[in-house]
């Protein structure tokens, strides 16, 4: 029972609701035993020769009452109890989701979507079970089992009551070792469904690959691998659940058997009447309720409790990026200073930068070249405050980035990622997500610049085409194309393109560089690039090497020193030469 202490401060919030709801239940369990007491009156006064018609009505209007009172009753402490257990699950999901939101990239690295997913929506679900059908059923059996054991002893016979419960000790001690199995094969179960979960999310949005290779076999087989072990993990739980009804059903039998032979025992030495052993058995019908009640009590509250465990698990995460309490509320701007002596990815013993310094005035661009891994992903990702612990220092308009709220920071960040990614939704609202209220003319504006308009006139509902989840229906260079639109929307102080030009002929490169060299005069841009051609027209060109600073300079200074710029150049050069057939 320790998951209703946990959620202690829940049900504090819906105080009223649920004192309300236990009221209306504790009153409709003491109205359910009038029944069997009427029963066992009227059997008597048939027994003896004297039940009169205004006897039977008064008792029969009495019962008509009851079950009027006991139907409003029901209805109003579902509202109460049932409508609180899901606010309690929209609250959690609301945590949940703002947790997440305010998680850093190696959290996820850390985690599978799948996981996450589950902990969404089987979790909370099992906890919503418990804040509803669990305080119900906590309340109804222990209210409705003592006010029939009341009755049975104080309005009928205490010696039988006594002798009836004799069985019950058992009872609560085998539902409580099958609680204490079911919590451990439950949170397995959970943690096989949240495998499974990861799988299907991973397939459906990988089926290009998959179908590409031919793997879709291999895919299935993996897929009933995992779902076989839910099923059995599914099944040991079941195991446990399903021993609650027969042990119950069991010791209920026991105590049909004891009502009988010592009721007609206390009848016949004149303790009892005929009325007063069927209302007895009557009451010990009542039982069967709660008693059954009492084990369905730990299935639920041990599901919730192991779903509950990994909610809280997850929420007591710690955001490894947060504002200071001092955090300056304003967009920065102004020239940039990087002053990285080391970093290194979290669980990971290799430096990936070390001793990378350079500054970026206003206005200018600066160019990242290197080989895949060299670092040149790791500096953007430090300016984007993704990760915090590094030796050194960031500074934006002087001010260390640590110094800004996140929010600002980010909102004077204009970020295309190598991995473009693109909401199923229409081109426009892709192109609009960090300014919803844009007009028309500013997404297509923005669409011009990132020469992305003309393309987009050709789909088949222009700008309210609707693109799949990841923009499956585009072209890599569209999904760049629209990715750099989405970005040039903020009106970023500093935009970041990493990679981002690489699907895209070098015309169209060409095109869009100029267009934001015209646009962008004041405003600051780096550019990281495989691709020399995207980045000879920089400022300042980093050479990166193995996580440092190989050199830096202008594309012209770098190939006079002819060091690993003038290679690549070179390279570059030579393939663009075979390319075009050899010709020089």
């Amino acid at each position: 029972m320790r998951v209703f202490l946990e959620l202690d401060w829940f049900f504090k919030e819906r105080k009223k609701q649920y004192s309300i709801g236990v009221l209306m239940l504790l009153v409709v369990a003491f109205l359910g035993v009038l029944p069997p007491r009427i029963i066992g009156f009227v059997v008597d006064e048939i027994s003896r020769g004297s039940l009169t018609p205004a006897f039977l009505m008064k008792w029969l209007g009495i019962l008509a009452a009851a079950a009027v009172l006991m139907y409003v009753l029901r209805y109003a402490w579902r509202q109460m109890i049932f409508g609180s257990s899901v606010l309690l699950a929209r609250n959690l999901r609301k945590q949940l989701f703002d947790h997440l939101t305010r998680m850093s990239p190696a959290f996820y690295q850390k985690r599978r979507v799948g996981d996450l997913m589950a902990h969404a929506t089987n979790d909370l679900q099992a906890v919503q079970q418990t804040a509803g059908p669990g305080v119900l059923t906590l309340v109804d059996s222990f209210a409705t089992g003592g006010f029939v054991i009341a009755a049975m002893a104080f309005t009928i016979n205490w010696k039988l009551t006594l002798i009836v419960l004799l069985p019950m000790p058992l009872m609560a001690y085998l539902t409580n070792y099958y609680g204490k199995l079911l919590h451990e094969r439950f949170h397995k179960a959970q943690e096989s469904f949240s495998s499974l979960n990861d799988k299907t999310q991973e397939s459906i949005s990988g089926m290009k690959v998959i179908k590409t290779f031919g793997q879709e076999q291999e895919d299935i087989d993996d897929f009933e691998r995992l779902s076989g072990k839910v099923v059995e993990e599914n099944i040991r739980v079941a195991r446990v659940d399903s021993l609650f009804d027969p042990t119950i059903s069991a010791i209920i039998g026991v105590c049909y058997f004891l009502t009988i032979g010592f009721g007609s025992y206390f009848v016949t030495r004149g303790e009892m009447t005929i009325g007063d052993l069927v209302a007895f058995t009557a009451y010990l019908g009542l039982l069967v309720w709660p008693m059954l009640a009492f084990g369905w009590l730990f299935n639920i509250v041990e599901r919730g409790r192991a779903s509950y465990d990994r909610i809280r698990s997850l929420l007591a995460q710690p955001v490894d990026i947060d504002d200071r309490e001092d955090a300056i509320d304003k967009r920065p701007e102004g020239d940039i200073v990087v002053s990285i002596e080391k970093f290194q990815f979290p669980e990971d013993e290799r430096a990936a930068l070390r001793d990378v310094y350079f500054m970026l005035k206003r206005g200018e661009t600066l160019g990242i070249a290197g080989k895949t891994g060299s670092g040149k992903s790791a500096i953007l990702r430090l300016m984007l405050r993704e990760f915090d612990h590094y030796e050194g220092e960031i500074a934006f308009g002087n001010v260390p980035i640590q110094d800004y709220k996140k929010q600002r920071l980010r909102e004077a960040i204009g970020y295309v990622p190598q991995d473009h990614f693109l909401f199923s939704t229409t081109v426009a609202g892709n192109i609009a997500f960090a300014k919803p209220n844009a007009t028309m003319e500013e997404v297509v504006q923005a669409a011009k610049l990132a020469h992305i308009h003309d393309d987009i006139l050709n789909f088949t509902d222009g700008y309210n085409t609707v693109v799949g989840e990841r923009g499956v229906s585009l072209s890599g260079g569209q999904k760049q194309r629209i990715s750099i639109a989405r970005a040039l929307m903020m009106e970023p102080e500093l935009l970041i393109l990493d990679d981002s030009l690489s699907a895209v002929d070098a015309k169209t490169e060409e095109a869009i560089l100029e267009s934001m060299k015209k646009t962008r005069t004041g405003e600051t841009t780096i550019i990281t690039s495989h691709r020399l051609s995207a980045i000879q027209h920089a400022h300042q060109i980093l050479v990166m090497h193995e996580g440092t600073v190989a050199e830096i300079g202008t594309h012209e200074a770098l190939l006079e020193r002819k060091g690993r710029y003038y290679e690549m150049y070179q390279l570059q050069q030579l393939e663009a030469l075979v390319e075009q057939g050899g010709e020089a």
